[in-house]
């Protein structure tokens, strides 16, 4: 399914899902990135109303305005909004005063919680729902989202679609070329290093992981091994390793089930 057929598709199943629940529209933040500018670009084709909200914690977010104005120009039932969180999460940081060799880290997930906490309010106050706009790498390989952040969300339109789908379908859509083109960066460190930097391969190298994966996960011969480049055996490890270490962030959190006491 592509093109026309895939949009189709994803607006259909939208539109079906806010009217079956009685939803008012979509809050979408949007990060200047492919994924945040598809999910967005779909929901306003829906045409229920669509909140699209830059979210910056001490960045410019360029590319987001101009993504803003690009849906505002071509749209009529999108609503741009710009929340600069800079000092709210300076406030945050400061208060938690967190020490230790995991302190950059919790904080960056600091950032992407404090950004679902603006959604959920804005989402609240509307009678919206917040969509999602991780894709099958991140949500189902690798787990690239932070749990309670950015995973925290009430429907995922494109998270059946690898990245390069995602690209196709942008392309399709009419996403601007600066998108398009710009690397792909979570924009939670300073410096805003790649994906590519922080996960250590690319997503086209962890698609290909996922798929070799999925295709020997039942039977994997010593010539199946053996027919694999170092770097593949890299990337395979590298994808295995975030997949374990992430998996609670994939699964519903386990319950204590009480036996009968009958």
């Amino acid at each position: 399914m592509k093109g026309q057929e895939l949009e189709d598709h994803i607006v259909g199943w939208l539109k079906d899902y806010v009217t079956k629940y009685s939803i008012s529209g979509f809050v979408v933040g949007v990060s200047g990135g492919i994924d945040s500018a598809v999910v967005s670009t779909l929901c306003t084709k829906t045409g229920f109303p669509v909140l699209v909200i830059d979210l910056p914690i001490s960045q410019s977010g360029e590319l987001s305005d101009k993504h803003i104005d690009y849906l505002g120009e071509n749209y009529g039932n999108v609503e741009g909004m710009r929340i600069d969180l800079t000092d709210s999460y300076n406030v945050i940081k400061d208060t938690l005063n967190l020490e230790g060799e995991n302190a950059n880290l919790t904080l960056a997930n600091t950032q992407s919680r404090l950004r679902m906490l603006a959604l959920y309010s804005q989402a609240n106050n509307r009678n919206y729902i917040v969509c999602g706009t991780g894709n099958k790498v991140e949500d189902f390989g690798i787990g690239f989202f932070t749990k309670g952040g950015d995973g925290m969300v009430d429907v995922s339109p494109i998270a059946d679609l690898m990245k390069s789908e995602v690209y196709d379908l942008g392309k399709h859509l009419g996403v601007i070329d600066e998108i398009i083109n710009v690397a792909p960066t979570d924009g939670l460190w300073d410096g805003s290093p790649t994906d590519e930097e922080q996960i250590g391969a690319s997503y086209d190298e962890l698609e290909w992981a996922m798929e070799w994966i999925e295709d020997h996960k039942y039977e994997t011969s010593i010539e199946d091994i053996k027919s694999l480049s170092n770097r593949q055996r890299e990337v395979i490890k590298i994808y295995e390793s975030r997949h374990y270490k992430n998996k609670h962030k994939m699964n519903l959190p386990p319950v204590c089930e009480i036996p009968n006491s009958k």
